[in-house]
């Protein structure tokens, strides 16, 4: 048996390595090169694919008597990935490109690629897991719930669930790094990266305004009844629920509820207008493959640092669907994906399109 591992250069890539190794895996290491950083550009380590990076997975791979491959995937991340965080955010929206860049890249250009290198499996170091009951692959939360990531893996499917390891899903972090310890490797006791690879400074309107080439012009501020209350800087500086940096003198403290890219106007209102039970989410993946039938219950996420509530959904003709919270919830973000769980199973997942009363 082989597989490719997925290595970012960081300590769970490294052990998830070499616990396939263990488990009698021949394995090659690899890291996808997604992103050249500008000149003078500081990403300080808090991103993966830097020099930095491929160095210490490098010599994790070496250590581990494994070879080491660096593809050039940067013309599909552009595409795939920074194309369409730019087009949804002028659209007024708030994407999470990690998402993207799980789905079109890792599960599947680096998939395609293990297939050609005659792989049986990819690993990757998420912490999640899987499990097969009959037929069917699920995808399950980790063990350790702090570390959870399957919210980011909600667009896995069958196949590619059936070709994939997840080694960490069991284990907690403190374990992980003890192994990287024990086994000698270099970046054991090496923060985890934070920030997306293509914003290393957190700065997203400097870096669409990079890719554009384009100045986000100046707008209105509206309160909820459509009246000009202030002056905006440039649409793509706001996101729902932000309350900093809206300047103005107001009588209560102003939240931004929504925008409207046509007109270039952002509405401004007080936290009570954040609070929303209902949406509607399209490009939506059932993990088993098929939507079920009727309204179900399950639990629900609309970002991913979100905490799960209770919710009724249900499959629409058109493939969307449409989600019902027992309580209404903070900023519902048009972009943002909406995660149903069963418990300790991912159900699937979809992105936000509408929102409701």
């Amino acid at each position: 048996m082989k597989a490719l591992i997925a290595m970012s250069g960081g300590v769970d890539s490294s052990v998830a390595a070499k616990l396939t190794i263990d488990m009698g895996y021949e394995c090659i290491g690899c890291m996808m090169k997604l992103y050249e950083s500008e000149e003078g550009e500081d990403i300080g380590g808090r991103t993966c694919c830097s020099l930095d990076d491929a160095s210490d997975a490098r010599s994790v791979a070496f250590s581990l008597g494994m070879p080491f491959y660096v593809f050039n995937f940067k013309e599909s991340f552009k595409e795939q990935v920074i194309d369409r965080f730019v087009s949804e955010y002028l659209a007024g929206r708030t994407p999470n490109p990690c998402i993207d860049c799980n789905s079109f890249m890792k599960f599947d250009r680096l998939l395609r690629r293990a297939e050609e290198l005659g792989c049986d499996k990819i690993v990757t170091g998420h912490y999640a897991r899987i499990e097969k009951r009959g037929e069917k692959f699920l995808l399950k939360k980790a063990a350790d719930l702090s570390k959870d990531q399957s919210y980011v893996l909600y667009r896995l499917n069958q196949y590619q669930l059936s070709h994939t390891l997840f080694p960490l899903g069991g284990m907690s972090k403190p374990e992980v790094r003890k192994i990287a310890e024990e086994n000698g490797f270099v970046n054991f006791n090496k923060r985890d990266s934070q920030d997306i690879c293509f914003v290393p400074n957190g700065d997203y309107a400097a870096v669409l305004e990079r890719l554009t080439g384009k100045v986000c012009p100046e707008g209105d501020f509206l309160d909820p009844e459509g009246r000009v209350i202030g002056r905006h800087k440039g649409i793509i500086r706001y996101t729902v629920g932000q309350h900093k940096g809206l300047g103005g003198n107001y009588p209560e403290r102003m939240y931004v509820l929504g925008n409207d890219p046509e007109k270039n106007t952002v509405t401004l209102g007080t936290e009570e207008g954040l609070y929303r039970r209902e949406l509607t989410a399209g490009r939506f993946n059932w993990i088993c493959g098929e939507p079920p039938q009727g309204e179900i219950r399950c639990s629900a996420k609309i970002r991913y640092r979100h905490s799960e509530q209770p919710a009724t959904a249900k499959a629409l003709p058109d493939g969307r669907v449409k989600l019902i919270f027992d309580e209404p919830q903070r900023a519902m973000t048009p972009g943002q994906s909406a995660v149903l769980y069963d418990g300790e199973t991912v159900l699937g997942g979809g992105i936000i399109e509408e929102i409701g009363e």
